[in-house]
């Protein structure tokens, strides 16, 4: 008699789960591969064989695409493409498949917040937003408890900010720093919500949160950019001292220039001196001049770019840094001002022209109404305030070119003026006008956000006598006045 085969003496119930027990090790197989091809593209990666780690990445989504590994395996390459390669267009894909299909795992939520940031950046207005405010929804919406959340609540405040929803952007910076203290995001949050009070006109409150954050995270750059804002509304706004003359700035440095005409603040707050002796900009820091651009004869506006590049507006066209050759500005033959908004969208006036030309990051560009500008400069809020002498008014415009504070010319001054030959801003809001003319005579008129006369006095008064034709604001809360005739700087406090 033959020996009974195994199987005959096997469990029906065991029989029956085998085919599962079968399934359930073919997917720890997959699990157990996914893993080590994920810690195999990590190893590559840190040592900076980003090719072998991209292969390797791609490899684990074809062979295992459902295991826990393939999203982070995603992540890891939009992260790649936006970090290194700078290719954000070429993150996309990555980002449109992790919120696709695997849209439960744990790193949809950074997924998510990185996809709304790139739309963000995308934008070129405030009604651009609306798909990156959806993203940002669903990372709170989705993953209330997940790392991501204070940092989506605080772009979806900026976007908010950006369309004048100040009351819907101050609760997101709030709850992105009250909710979890300990975020990176954190004090960049607390700024933008000590700005945003100030927009609502609460400056009390403005400044004990910048002071706040001078406590809370007081080594971070935050910390250090609240300290000056802090310091130039107390001085503007609450204390408003009678401006005083300081003098030739640096003390001691006369005919030290070569007709600087043109001044500007560089977002590190260097001062920036357009000489048109020299034809070309420079960078004043620490005591010392370097060239900062090409060369740029005839110079008309200077624009201080977020990345601390200088471009310059000349007859030729708008000369940047990194750009070899002059970008062409439509014809306009006599530009009297320029500024970028938050946008990164270049604004340009001409004498000549009764509107507003906007130069797009793209190339593009379009006419927005507006009077006869012959100086600008940009505000926080992302629009601008112009000069218009032609109806003797300044205009604060909003980030579509609409006024939302219009000045009459001399409003709240013992004496109206007629031009207005320069104007600067801070990142504060406060807005510096070089005036002449009029009764009021040359000097200097201090705006604030709303268009409140802050402080203001002639160069009668002070003492000054030269040409001065532009000024710039530094972060102390002084004026940089540049006199073309003495070749030199004044700073007023």
């Amino acid at each position: 008699m033959s020996p009974a085969s195994p199987w005959s003496r096997t469990p029906v119930a065991l029989l029956c789960a085998l085919p599962g027990l079968v399934q359930v090790s073919a997917r720890a197989q997959e699990g157990d591969l996914a893993e080590r091809l994920y810690q195999s593209g990590e190893r590559a990666y840190a040592t900076k064989a980003y090719q072998e780690a991209l292969d390797t990445w791609s490899q684990l989504l074809q062979a295992a695409p459902k295991s826990e590994f393939a999203p982070r395996a995603l992540l890891a390459l939009a992260r790649h493409q936006v970090e290194v390669e700078h290719k954000p267009e070429a993150a996309m894909p990555y980002l449109d498949r992790l919120k696709g299909d695997y849209l439960r795992a744990p790193e949809a939520a950074d997924g998510l917040l990185l996809r709304g940031t790139l739309l963000a950046r995308q934008a070129r207005r405030a009604a651009d937003l609306k798909d990156a405010m959806a993203e940002f929804n669903r990372v709170i919406d989705l993953f209330p408890e997940a790392p991501a959340v204070p940092e989506a609540r605080f772009r979806l405040g900026r976007a908010w900010r950006d369309q004048g929803q100040w009351g819907r952007a101050l609760h997101q910076f709030v709850e992105a720093f009250v909710v979890r203290p300990d975020a990176a995001i954190a004090p960049r949050a607390m700024l933008e919500a000590a700005e945003t009070l100030d927009l609502l006109g609460d400056l009390p409150g403005c400044l004990r949160l910048l002071q706040q954050l001078r406590t809370a995270a007081p080594r971070s750059p935050e910390a250090q950019e609240a300290a000056w804002r802090l310091a130039v509304r107390v001085k503007h706004r609450l204390q408003k001292p009678p401006l005083a003359n300081e003098g030739v700035w640096p003390a001691g440095r006369v005919k030290w220039l070569k007709t600087p005409t043109l001044l500007a603040t560089a977002a590190d707050g260097d001062l920036l001196i357009y000489q048109n002796g020299l034809d070309r900009a420079f960078r004043f820091h620490q005591g010392e001049l370097t060239p900062a651009g090409a060369g740029a004869p005839g110079a008309k506006a200077m624009v201080a770019a977020p990345a601390g590049e200088v471009w310059l507006l000349a007859k030729t066209g708008l000369l940047r840094e990194q750009v070899a050759a002059p970008m062409p500005l439509g014809g306009l033959s006599a530009i009297s001002g320029a500024a970028l908004d938050r946008w990164g969208a270049l604004w340009v006036a001409d004498a000549k022209t009764p509107a507003l030309t906007v130069f797009s990051p793209d190339g593009t560009s379009r006419p927005v109404a507006s009077p006869t500008a012959n100086a600008l400069a940009p505000l926080p809020t992302g629009g601008l305030v112009i000069a218009a002498d032609a109806d003797r008014k300044l205009l604060f415009l909003d980030a579509d070119g609409q006024p939302r504070t219009v000045v009459p010319y001399g409003k709240d001054l013992p004496a109206t003026f007629r031009y207005v030959v320069a104007l600067a801003s801070d990142g504060a809001g406060q807005v510096a006008a070089l005036v002449e003319g009029g009764d009021f005579g040359e000097g200097v008129v201090i705006f604030g956000p709303q268009g409140a006369v802050l402080r203001q006095a002639t160069f009668k008064s002070l003492g000054i006598s030269g040409r001065i034709t532009s000024l710039a604001m530094d972060h102390a809360g002084g004026l940089i006045l540049c006199d073309r005739r003495n070749d030199l700087l004044y700073r007023l406090n």
